[in-house]
């Protein structure tokens, strides 16, 4: 079972444990800039979920928002996990 890290007490990251320290703090700012405006524009905020996987040579990246009870999903594929992790935090942030 991956490891599972939760930043401040809406953010879970699952399967990140194994990132470099340099990649770690890139990723924490990109999740938590959205994760402010998450909870800034939605009053109901609860949560924010990410899942990674390695497919082979390709990184896939579930998430997860939770508002007011309800989830919304997103998935992305790519081999560089900063354009994953972007493209799926716009892709639930269209979708609110």
């Amino acid at each position: 079972m991956a490891e599972t890290i939760k930043l401040g007490g809406n953010i879970e990251l699952t399967g990140f444990s194994e990132l470099d320290g340099g990649s770690m703090i890139i990723l924490k700012k990109i999740v938590g800039s959205y994760s402010r405006k998450f909870s800034d524009s939605l009053k109901d905020f609860e949560k924010l979920v990410l899942e990674l996987n390695e497919q082979g040579n390709k990184l896939e990246i579930n998430a997860k928002l939770i508002v007011g009870g309800k989830e919304k999903s997103a998935n992305a594929k790519d081999k560089n996990l900063f354009v994953i992790v972007d493209r799926v935090l716009k892709e639930l942030e269209k979708n609110i």
